[in-house]
């Protein structure tokens, strides 16, 4: 298991991709997953989700309950070459953490990446 992210992956979260998908327990047990706008925390090393009314949120109630998480940025190149960078972490319902806004704060437990190599 890797729990840090590598260059490679880091250059890819980093770039235009604003899209992800967080996947949480429910309360029954069941998988939850969402598409979400997300940020990557530089100084934390983690992946910081907020949104509009955040606290109000399923996925913000499932983490506050459970806070083992999938997070999930991918893509695919022409003609056929899939990305991504999955993330499985331990993550925080922050209600009012310094930005002012809840939000759900990923730390990266595990960190599985593919198709990130340059094109041959």
């Amino acid at each position: 298991m890797r729990t840090s992210l590598t260059p490679e992956e880091l250059e890819y979260l980093t770039g235009e991709r604003r899209l992800g998908r967080l996947a949480t327990v429910q309360p029954d047990g069941f998988p939850h997953a969402v598409p979400v706008g997300w940020r990557y925390n530089a100084d934390l090393g983690t992946i910081d989700i907020s949104g509009l009314n955040f606290a109000a949120t399923k996925k913000f109630r499932n983490v506050a309950a459970n806070p083992k998480v999938a997070f999930v940025v991918d893509d695919v190149l022409p003609p056929w070459r899939p990305r991504s960078v999955m993330i499985q972490g331990s993550a925080e319902a922050l209600e009012a953490p310094e930005s002012g806004e809840a939000l759900i704060r990923i730390t990266p437990r595990n960190v599985i990446s593919w198709g990130l190599e340059p094109a041959k």
